[in-house]
């Protein structure tokens, strides 16, 4: 991060001082006016603003706490340690913390030279995001989306280990400078910086950690990429070979993890496919058909007529109708 931004955010702030001389707890009226420790955005966020970012208050353990908002933290240099639902998480430099409104966390104290900001960010901050990363329909994207919107009751958080991606830094970083000097257009240029970050992170969710158990989510993450890879003919049969693991273990973990059979995953995923090139190309729908892995036609305008109610060149007609009218 750029050494003026680490200065500014280094500063002691006038809530650290009272802790440095002495006080040995957090104000909690900077945060919440209730008695159940949930911070409040209106405590945190300016009237009418959807987004603010401030440096993590060091020196001072915080007790365990929910949000009324979707937080985000960046650890600019040195580290912190979190304690989220149980799950002890050491942030480390450069690397993201994703926290659901579902999410209790406390936080251990940190030192002078640990800084990290801290995102204060209104679900409806993310619509611009989520319209950039909501072309092609992708399961991945899904499952961050639903984690994030605290849809997902098993995920309060995801920990991304991207200290070694520049396109991520350099977006984090963008969004940190604009936010905290007040840029011009703030508002817009937050919202598609923070698009095209989840649109970047989509291409690591290896990196991603969750609430879950680390083995479950890189199961999932590596079978959910496989589906989005091949899912014209994929089979279960060469993932499991892929991940050195037998395919009856295999094919139970996945009914277990997603309610879903490996066949009903690819499925979902041609049909999704099928849907975005009918609404967004020109390509005839026999070739739709071959393109997304179907070798029967009829057994594919009956699945899709199951799914969306209509055949698939009425689903490209009342696509056009509905733009046409916007």
């Amino acid at each position: 991060m750029h050494e003026e931004l680490i200065r500014e955010l280094s500063v002691i702030t006038a809530e650290e001082q009272r802790i440095l001389d002495g006080r040995q707890e957090i104000d909690q009226q900077i945060y919440t006016e209730k008695k159940e420790m949930i911070v409040d955005c209106d405590k945190l966020l300016q009237k009418g603003k959807l987004i603010q970012v401030r440096p993590h208050t060091r020196f001072v353990h915080f007790p365990e706490h929910r949000h009324n908002y979707i937080e985000v933290i960046y650890m600019c240099q040195g580290t912190t340690t979190h304690i989220i639902n149980g799950n002890r998480i050491l942030l480390k430099t450069g690397e993201l913390l994703f926290l659901n409104q579902n999410a209790l966390q406390e936080i251990l104290p940190a030192g002078k030279e640990d800084i990290a900001v801290n995102f204060i960010v209104l679900p409806e901050f993310f619509d611009t995001a989520f319209s950039m990363i909501s072309g092609e329909e992708n399961m991945l994207k899904t499952f961050l989306v639903d984690a994030l919107c605290g849809k997902d009751g098993e995920t309060s958080y995801l920990h991304f280990h991207v200290a070694d991606i520049l396109p991520v830094q350099n977006l984090v970083e963008n969004m940190v400078w604009t936010i905290f000097y007040d840029s011009s257009n703030k508002r817009s240029c937050t919202q598609i910086t923070i698009g095209l970050l989840f649109l970047q992170l989509l291409n690591y969710m290896d990196k991603m950690e969750t609430g879950r158990n680390r083995f479950d989510t890189e199961i999932m993450a590596a079978v959910l990429s496989y589906i989005d890879e091949h899912y014209r003919n994929g089979t279960l049969s060469e993932l499991a070979e892929q991940m050195n693991t037998d395919i009856y273990w295999l094919s139970r973990e996945i009914k277990k993890r997603t309610g879903k059979t490996y066949k009903e995953l690819l499925q979902e995923k041609r049909m999704q496919q099928a849907v975005w090139l009918l609404a967004n190309s020109a390509v005839s729908v026999s070739d739709i058909i071959e393109s997304v892995g179907y070798d029967n036609t009829s057994y594919f305008y009956r699945k899709f007529r199951e799914k969306y109610g209509v055949s698939p060149k009425e689903y490209r007609m009342n696509k056009k109708e509905s733009l046409s009218e916007d």
